[in-house]
């Protein structure tokens, strides 16, 4: 019998950037592999690596109810004519609707990877959104041939702790991993101009505008010898920050808002120090595992997720959430030492391959596959 994997994901991109390792392991290894995700512009990249993709009707920030009970129906007749398969959904959205469906048709089985619980898990006290997540999550998980796979112990916690899943169906991963082969360790470059990378979407949550406040509170001393290069893509949710604002508040000199970089590779290698604010409940952020790989030095928060890739004062600093002020003192720290840059981002190179190695990455999710094929 033919083994077929669904790969479930928001978007194109986020494919390519986080999964399609994955995808081309399990296709190797004997899987008939379809990936199922909104076009934004590079499924011929996709199709180019010979995986087969569908379009998958959905906004990734929306909560609009027929667009919801579109994505949900979709999702729902598409397993109905597979429930031979292995559907792995990734992300909140997917892992919510596609579950539900799953369940519903009565799939052979399902990985629901928990890749971040996002904005709206991200206060101490959970809303009605939240909890009627996690109710329908509860009702879909609850069957055999189901597994979550969880990128840090938080978000685990929280699933035990309100009933979602039971500890036998949890698995960890910690993170989507780095090819170290690619993201290579690279001494920071000579310079006489430092250059501090944030990469990520333009949402509030992730911290830029405490970055945006830090780089103002050292212009004074450092305008002319730093540089904060903001790398990344305008968001469409009700948190993003607009582009009239980042263009108001970048000068395109000292502040550069440099939106996307396909090759963040390159850009990382160019920088000295990445800073990444976030207060938003991440997974384990990408963005952080291959400025490990790359042997850079981070500041980031000790929040979700961000302080699974930081031993604070070993490769990089942690910071509290929302503080601007300490997030500035840090990045001095690093920019009057060059002896502690070089130190940390060695430790970060080091992290990398004990902890974020891409063929990790790959075995234990086709390991967790035939799991689930074999129940």
């Amino acid at each position: 019998m033919t083994k077929k994997l669904f790969i479930i994901v928001n978007e194109d991109r986020f494919f390519l950037s986080h999964r399609k390792d994955i995808a081309l392991a399990a296709q190797k290894a004997g899987w008939e592999v379809t990936v199922v995700c909104k076009d934004t512009g590079q499924r011929h990249e996709v199709e180019g690596m010979g995986l087969e993709v569908m379009e998958l009707p959905v906004n990734p920030t929306g909560m609009n109810p027929i667009q919801e009970f579109r994505t949900f129906w979709f999702l729902y007749s598409l397993y109905r004519k597979n429930k031979d398969a292995i559907i792995h959904h990734v992300g909140l959205k997917t892992c919510l609707w596609g579950g539900l469906a799953a369940k519903l048709a009565s799939v052979r089985g399902v990985a629901n990877a928990i890749s971040g619980l996002g904005a709206i898990f991200s206060n101490n006290k959970m809303g009605m959104t939240a909890r009627g997540i996690l109710a329908v999550m509860r009702f879909s998980n609850k069957r055999k041939g189901v597994k979550v796979i969880f990128q840090n112990h938080e978000d685990n916690s929280l699933f035990l702790n309100h009933h979602v899943i039971a500890d036998s169906q949890t698995e960890f991963i910690k993170g989507s991993g780095v090819d170290l082969n690619v993201f290579r360790y690279v001494p920071e470059p000579e310079s006489d101009t430092l250059k501090v990378v944030f990469s990520a979407r333009m949402v509030k949550e992730k911290g830029v505008m405490e970055l945006i406040e830090a780089a103002e509170m050292l212009r004074q001393d450092y305008e002319g010898r730093l540089e904060f290069w903001l790398c990344g893509r305008l968001a469409d949710n009700a948190d993003a920050v607009s582009k009239e604002e980042l263009e108001t508040r970048c000068d395109g000199k000292y502040i550069k808002w440099m939106n996307f970089q396909k090759d963040i590779r390159t850009v990382l290698e160019q920088c000295h120090i990445v800073a990444f604010p976030s207060y938003y409940r991440e997974g384990v952020p990408k963005s952080l595992i291959d400025a490990c790989a790359v042997g850079k030095p981070i500041v980031t928060t000790n929040s979700i997720g961000c302080k699974d890739v930081v031993d604070d004062g070993i490769n990089g600093f942690l910071i509290p959430v929302k503080n601007s002020e300490s997030l500035a003192e840090k990045l001095r720290i690093l920019i009057e030492d060059k002896a502690l840059r070089v130190r940390m981002g060695k430790a970060a190179r080091e992290k990398a391959e004990r902890e974020f190695a891409i063929e990790d990455v790959i075995e234990k999710h086709l390991e967790i596959y035939n799991k689930i094929w074999q129940q």
